[in-house]
């Protein structure tokens, strides 16, 4: 699965399997993320162990420096439901390190996403994303997501009602029959 590529200002990119050794990295990407305000309604990112314990093994990516091996950014799904009927739909989160954002790291992690959804017949990629997280909102149009609609006052952040767009993708390979 690991693949190469070169993105705007960066040195060769590797996409592969999230693995254990990646968890500071990842956490703090994630922290980091967090403490923008806009990624979610989160405060602190969790411990690996939950961290790992929420996501699906089998779509869980990261673009690291292929020299140093650095982590710039990462995407990883939990399922939304345990009923068999949304076996097929999961939620996703991605997050880029700030120092690497809008060089292509998110497309190509969003791109191994749906590569790997795919494969194994999920038929649903959803998120909810703040309003005023433009940057994410045009990635994931870019990536073939779609609003869904508006969440109104979803959930406390910071001490404020805060909205949500509800975005899915619609696999255009599995779930068709």
């Amino acid at each position: 699965m690991p693949t190469e590529q070169v993105l705007s200002g960066l040195n060769s990119v590797v996409i592969r399997a999230m693995a254990a050794g990646d968890a500071d990295q990842v956490l703090a990407i994630y922290q980091a993320g967090l403490d923008g305000g806009q990624a979610s309604f989160e405060s602190r990112a969790p411990g690996w162990a939950a961290f790992d314990a929420g996501r699906l093994p089998g779509h869980r990516h990261v673009a690291a420096d292929a020299a140093s091996g650095q982590v710039l950014g990462w995407v990883a799904v939990s399922p939304t439901s345990s009923r068999r009927v949304y076996a097929g739909v999961v939620e996703h989160s991605i997050y880029v390190d700030p120092a690497c954002q809008g060089r292509g790291v998110g497309s190509v992690l969003l791109a191994a996403l749906i590569a790997s959804t795919e494969a194994a017949g999920i038929w649903t990629i959803q998120s909810g994303v703040f309003p005023e997280n433009v940057a994410s909102l045009r990635l994931h149009e870019r990536a073939g997501f779609r609003v869904v609609g508006t969440r109104e006052r979803v959930g406390r952040h910071h001490g404020r009602w805060r909205d949500t767009v509800l975005i899915e993708r619609r696999s255009t390979v599995a779930g068709l029959d």
